[in-house]
């Protein structure tokens, strides 16, 4: 099984490579800067989510090559520290929406035909439990609104996709120790990307369009 796992080189995709390729998956995980460590299983290759150009780039790697799984991992969080008085910048808007939105679609869009060639190729989209309606205690504005649009793009492409026998799930990873998640998170990364991984095995056309936590628990939308 050939899987690529997007924003891999560091905190939860990291270790979802690692996971992956334990189980057996051939696992092509993808970095802005440099190549972390080496996995048995894993190859690495660059690319920057908000370029298309590197998309392009990564498509044209794989080209002939099925694509079982799609892991849109890459992420950023940028806006903890903001206060509504005078922050939340409009450049801090554009770069989290390329991010955490537009590198999400431009992965699917640009490894579509990939993920074509696979028997019943699978989508999953690490969004968060801050992109609920039902989760809303206020500030990280830009991060919740990226990413409940990420819970709603995987769910259209949910329904666009069915046709063409790709499942598509979005997930929220739990509060994991990562830099993003900080030291006092509930979950190691261990913990979050073996169930997530879980997830990913239990997805089917019949489930397509779900959101779930990595435990398997439904999430409210």
């Amino acid at each position: 099984m050939q899987s690529v796992v997007t924003g891999a080189s560091r905190g939860i995709g990291l270790e979802l490579t690692r996971v992956l390729a334990a189980r057996g998956h051939s696992v092509l995980g993808t970095y802005r800067t440099a190549p972390p460590e080496t996995i048995d299983g894993v190859s690495w290759h660059p690319l920057n989510v908000t370029d298309p150009d590197s998309h392009a780039a990564l498509s044209a790697h794989l080209d002939g090559r099925p694509i079982d799984l799609l892991v849109c991992n890459a992420g950023i969080y940028l806006d903890r520290e903001e206060n509504l008085a005078d922050g939340y910048p409009p450049q801090m808007w554009a770069r989290m929406f390329e991010t955490n939105v537009m590198g999400v679609f431009l992965s699917v869009q640009s490894l579509l035909p990939q993920l074509q060639q696979a028997r019943q190729a699978k989508i999953a989209i690490i969004s968060s439990q801050m992109a609920s309606h039902t989760h809303a205690p206020g500030r990280s504005y830009i991060y919740r609104a990226s990413k409940a649009a990420a819970l709603n793009l995987g769910r259209n492409l949910a329904t666009d996709l069915a046709g063409l026998g790709i499942s598509v799930g979005i997930y929220h990873p739990g509060w994991v120790q990562t830099d993003m998640g900080g030291p006092t998170a509930h979950l190691t990364p261990a913990q979050s990307a073996q169930g997530l991984a879980d997830r990913f095995e239990a997805l089917t056309l019949d489930t397509s369009g779900c959101f779930e936590m990595w435990n398997g628990q439904a999430h409210p939308y």
